[in-house]
């Protein structure tokens, strides 16, 4: 079976990518919907009825299937190489997949909400979650390609200076949005 292991990570690494894919652009359809909201008729219904279908087709189309299928390869590569399972660095990648499936299952419900056009969230939170994906992102890449669970600290200091970029990130884009509001 270990000669079809690059085979298996290959494919592992192409669904999680179309799965990272569809967990960044989802969020962002979630705050267009959110912001139609807002808009007077016949926008609002026109812009959400829209929303909707491309959220729903996202989501069902790509990103679950991803989500679905990196899992089965990553099981399939956990089975080839298990004594991956006794290194503390997969540990650690797998509590961050855990956390990832958790952002998954929460990101799902948000998205039944809005297909009821429910709303409960703000675009500015949206824009908050939208930036939980991707902190996972580079704490698996880091531990997937190092195979270290290196030295917590720098790993922890790292995840918040990251964190807090993204947040400065998205204060910025606010104060230039709210300065040119077609931008």
């Amino acid at each position: 079976m270990g000669e079809y292991y690059n085979y298996i990570k290959s494919l592992h690494l192409i669904f999680v990518i179309t799965w990272f894919a569809g967990l960044f652009y989802i969020p962002r359809l979630f705050i267009y919907h959110i912001e139609a909201q807002a808009k007077p008729n016949p926008d609002k219904d026109i812009l959400s009825e829209q929303l909707r279908l491309m959220t729903k087709r996202l989501w069902y189309i790509i990103t679950w299937p991803s989500a679905v299928l990196a899992t089965i390869f990553a099981l399939w590569l956990l089975m080839i190489m298990p004594g991956w399972l006794d290194q503390p660095w997969m540990h650690v990648k797998l509590l961050f997949v855990v956390l990832l499936i958790a952002y998954h299952l929460k990101t799902h419900q948000i998205f039944i909400q809005l297909q009821g056009n429910e709303v409960k969230y703000s675009s500015n939170f949206m824009r908050i979650w939208n930036e939980g994906a991707t902190v996972v992102l580079f704490a698996v890449t880091f531990l997937a390609i190092l195979k270290n669970a290196f030295n917590w600290i720098y790993g922890l200091v790292g995840i918040i200076v990251l964190g807090v970029l993204l947040m400065l990130g998205i204060k910025l884009y606010k104060r230039f949005r709210e300065k040119n509001p077609e931008a």
